[in-house]
């Protein structure tokens, strides 16, 4: 489960279900023992009924027995017909453990069941219930044996029972209505639990939400909307918005540095470079001299490019680098950056190919900007890849935009380093040193990535070491 929610409803589910199976139990135990004590009590009951019976007939009327025609002892008729309606098994014997009485359960049962009943009469119980099994899997009678003291000599002791699944709860039952009972609980329980969990998380979700729209340092002035109540929740957003603003401080801290310091450093940099063009052409320089001042050069024009990329850069962070769109065919903004791209192609040794369609594709973009875009990718294409390979640039339409794809057949790209290629100062390949075989401040592909997004549109970059790399850049028609 990947989700809280659905965690917190399993809980709740089996929780529910665990109860509802505990109870049961609970249910069966205490009413089973409530049942044997009614039973206790009823065989009891019966048992002193009995005595009471035996013991005013005596006094009515003295003897209690007779001779049936065999010659034993028996129980008086009216008597006997008396006793018919106590229930259960009922056993009168006499002093010599000779069954005088027997009631119809008794007579019911078979010879060897009757005989055990009655040695159980015989041995007597102390007034305790007893239990006493037919056979192994057989039926159990609980019972309770009572010594006659009251009904003349002749009269030994009473044997209560009643079977004991008289008392015991249908287990098939029980467990009938908890299968058909169960479901419905967990079915009940899942929808209550979900409901409560999705009441419970919804300010989380909130949060989620919001927090994921915070996508970068120029979004950081929002705020989470905090709760009334300061629970963990509230806590959480309170804590969230406080980083919020801390970072936000920081984020703003940082792009003013990067600014002022880009903006401080374009002038002595123009500077350096006339002094340094100055110096060049004076007549009759040691060639160690100018050779010295041409090096110096170039690493002026190469901080220059950086001040000027980390100054875009600053300004888009602010949202100040402004975007002037008007209409323009892209066709012709390929074709300015080819003879710039046929060049470098022609130093480094590598064929590069154009294609754009016939039909013009005119789209409101910042001219420059774009421009700007185009010739970063075709740099970078050429710079990685080696002699003897191509540089292909494309224009055309999927799916009701315009794309610009440029693929190299040059080194490529690694795929741990391929999420990374457009951050800022990050390059692909380890010669990060200013006089590197491929130099570059890495700040190139993070211009890219916010011309294309400031535009509406994408940009995104697949390769395969060893097998070159494609950037597509996806711009809206509208």
């Amino acid at each position: 489960m990947q989700t809280i929610r659905a965690r917190l409803t399993a809980w709740y589910s089996a929780a529910l279900a665990l109860t509802l199976g505990a109870f049961a139990v609970a249910v069966y135990v205490a009413r089973r023992s409530a049942s044997y004590q009614d039973l206790d009590q009823r065989i009891r009951s019966e048992a002193d009924l009995t005595a009471g019976i035996l013991a005013e007939s005596y006094r009515a009327r003295g003897a209690l027995l007779v001779r049936d025609s065999t010659g034993k002892p028996v129980l008086v008729s009216d008597v006997a017909a008396l006793l018919e309606v106590v229930p259960d098994f009922l056993i009168i014997t006499a002093q010599d453990g000779r069954l005088l009485f027997g009631s119809a359960d008794v007579r019911a049962l078979t010879f060897q069941e009757a005989e055990q009943l009655r040695n159980a009469a015989s041995v007597g119980s102390g007034g305790a219930p007893e239990t006493v099994r037919f056979a192994a899997r057989g039926p159990k009678i609980r019972y309770v044996v009572r010594i006659l003291t009251d009904a003349g000599p002749q009269f030994g002791a009473i044997f209560a029972g009643a079977d004991v699944r008289t008392a015991e709860l249908d287990v098939q039952q029980l467990l009938s209505t908890i299968v058909l009972i169960l479901p419905l609980g967990v079915v009940a329980a899942w929808l209550v639990g979900s409901w409560i969990a999705r009441r419970a998380l919804e300010p989380l979700d909130r949060i989620t939400t919001e927090v994921r729209e915070i996508t970068d340092g120029r979004s950081l002035h929002r705020r989470l909307a905090e709760p009334m109540v300061q629970d963990e929740m509230g806590r959480l957003a309170e804590t969230l918005n406080q980083m919020m603003a801390r970072l936000e401080r920081s984020f703003a801290a940082l792009r003013r540095f990067t600014a002022d310091a880009s903006h401080e450093l374009k002038t002595p940099l123009t500077v350096l470079r006339a002094g340094v063009e100055r110096a060049i052409t004076t007549p009759h320089l040691p060639q160690d001299t100018l050779a010295t001042l041409e090096e110096t050069l170039q690493e002026i024009n190469r901080m220059t490019e950086l001040v000027d990329a980390l100054l875009t850069l600053a300004r888009a962070d602010e949202g100040l680098a402004l975007l002037h769109r008007e209409p323009a065919d892209l066709r012709a903004i390929v074709e300015e950056v080819r003879e710039t791209g046929e060049l470098l192609a022609e130093q480094a040794g590598v064929q590069m190919d154009v294609a754009t369609p016939v039909d013009p594709v005119v789209l409101p973009v910042d001219r420059s900007r774009v421009r700007e875009l185009i010739l970063n990718l075709l740099t970078n294409a050429v710079k990685y890849t080696p002699p003897g390979g191509s540089v292909r640039v494309e224009l055309g339409s999927e799916d009701g935009r315009v794309r610009l794809t440029v693929a190299d057949t040059g080194i490529g790209i690694a795929p741990g380093d391929l999420p990374h290629i457009f951050d800022r100062f990050w390059r692909a390949d380890s010669a990060r040193t200013r006089t590197g075989e491929r130099p570059g401040a890495g700040l190139g592909l993070a211009i890219c990535k916010w011309i294309a997004e400031a535009h509406g549109g994408t940009i995104e970059a697949q390769s395969r070491p060893g097998r070159g790399t494609t950037v597509t850049v996806m711009l809206p028609r509208g």
